[in-house]
């Protein structure tokens, strides 16, 4: 199984810049060895698992929350059956029929 899930978290109440929050969210990403994707509006991870994706937000959620009275979260999710490395193949399908992409 493959849960892809895209989402965005970050504390309201900081002012135009969030980034040294958004930085500890990505780092325990990284740190928890799930496949991911950082762009400029948001970050993409794959699971085997959905209940393993929720966690990966929960956990986002708890970094923020001591530090914040608003957390703001937007996701989306594609879970898909006897599928693995989504995350890279996807691009790879579009990338055979058009070249290079700008991530």
């Amino acid at each position: 199984m493959s849960a892809l899930l895209e989402f965005a978290i970050f504390p309201t109440d900081k002012g135009d810049s969030v980034s040294q929050y958004v930085s500890q969210v990505i780092d325990m990403i990284r740190e928890s060895g799930v496949d991911y994707q950082l762009t400029a509006m948001g970050t993409l991870i794959e699971t085997e698992t959905f209940p393993e994706a929720l966690d990966i937000v929960n956990k986002a959620y708890a970094i923020l929350e001591p530090h914040s009275d608003r957390v703001y979260s937007s996701m989306t999710v594609d879970i898909q059956k006897n599928k693995h490395n989504r995350l890279k193949s996807k691009v790879d399908a579009i990338e055979k029929k058009i070249g290079k992409v700008n991530l």
